[in-house]
């Protein structure tokens, strides 16, 4: 009599990370960029017959929806997701509360999930203080919010490199705790672990905005961010430059919690891609960008086990050459038209 091996979502995942023959892994919501709207989710769940209670939001900025447990195990999935915990308005998943959405889908949302309804869209407010500027709107015919654009005057001559900083620091115990309980709850279930730790997304210009900082100071306009970008990359070269010094600690202290429980270290998010084109040249991004993603993972491969993940959005053909250079593995989002008349013309 033949007996099968059970092979787990771990061993899948690091089969799969190095090259070895095995199942592909199949990941749902463990990341950011691999997440599910809440809308698709709940068809998802009507589809296997699952329970029809209202979706969990847990990132609130795209609306995505948590994948409960029984989901995970219909569609087999083997990776699980580690994550800071406050979202990227600034607050925590607790004490969760009914909401509905502008597309009539009633869900659950943090208690600190604090918006205004009015006429042109949804408003929602950073750490869910009413006393601050909102810092996301949602258009009532809209799925997902956008940030609002805050940024104070700024005195382009004499910019101040601690004013784009002030989001960066030294991984909290808080912050270590809440993955510890993740990392646990994802243990017994034989998946492998994706972490992501905040800080090592280089220039994200979903995170320039600070939508998650109630009064944000310095470059937090998008177009002035690619701007100075082009104008006063030095500038960009010391923000950078900082930023990597921090996160370089937290990855050692993380390592040194974790050590190799985790398998994946999710980089960033940062998009270099737009429909049709790319926001940089090859030169500029290997001259601006690259540096600091290599050291980033230059430290992860040459002191722990973990592979490392890095997603952009769209057209970025040009760059993957160089960006899979160093990084473990890469998604990216919606091909252009050109994109797929070329790989299937």
């Amino acid at each position: 009599m033949m007996h099968r091996t059970v092979v787990t979502g771990k061993e899948k995942l690091r089969n799969a990370l190095n090259h070895r023959e095995g199942l592909i892994p199949l990941d749902l919501g463990a990341t950011s960029v691999s997440g599910i709207h809440a809308s698709t989710l709940a068809a998802l769940r009507r589809h296997y017959g699952l329970s029809d209670g209202p979706i969990k939001i847990h990132e609130p900025y795209q609306m995505l929806g948590l994948p409960e447990e029984d989901l995970l195990q219909r569609i087999g999935a083997d990776i699980g997701g580690v994550s800071p915990p406050l979202t990227m308005f600034g607050f925590e998943n607790k004490d969760w509360k009914e909401w509905k959405t502008p597309w009539g889908q009633v869900v659950l949302v943090a208690t600190d999930f604090q918006v205004d309804e009015k006429q042109d869209g949804v408003y929602i407010y950073p750490g869910g203080d009413r006393d601050a500027p909102p810092s996301g709107k949602m258009p009532l015919t809209g799925y997902f919010f956008d940030s609002i654009i805050r940024q104070g005057q700024i005195d382009r001559d004499n910019l101040n490199v601690e004013d784009n900083l002030e989001e960066f620091g030294p991984i909290s115990d808080d912050v270590l705790e809440s993955m510890k309980r993740q990392i646990e709850a994802i243990r017994p279930t034989g998946r492998g672990v994706i972490a992501a730790i905040g800080g090592t997304a280089f220039g994200d210009i979903a995170v320039v905005p600070a939508p998650f900082l109630k009064h944000p100071k310095g470059i937090r306009d998008i177009a002035e961010w690619y701007m100075v970008t082009a104008a006063k990359p030095e500038f960009v070269h010391k923000i950078f430059s900082r930023q990597l010094e921090i996160a370089l600690k937290n990855l050692a202290k993380v390592h040194e919690t974790f050590g190799d429980e985790i398998d994946v270290l999710y980089i960033c998010g940062t998009d270099f891609g737009t429909q049709n084109s790319t926001f940089c040249s090859s030169k500029t991004y290997r001259n601006l960008w690259h540096p600091y993603y290599k050291e980033v993972n230059d430290w992860v491969h040459r002191h722990t086990a973990w592979k490392t993940f890095k997603h952009s959005c769209t057209t970025v053909n040009k760059m993957m050459l160089i960006i899979v250079i160093f990084v473990s593995y890469a998604n990216t989002r919606r091909p252009s038209r050109s994109d797929v008349i070329a790989n299937n013309g």
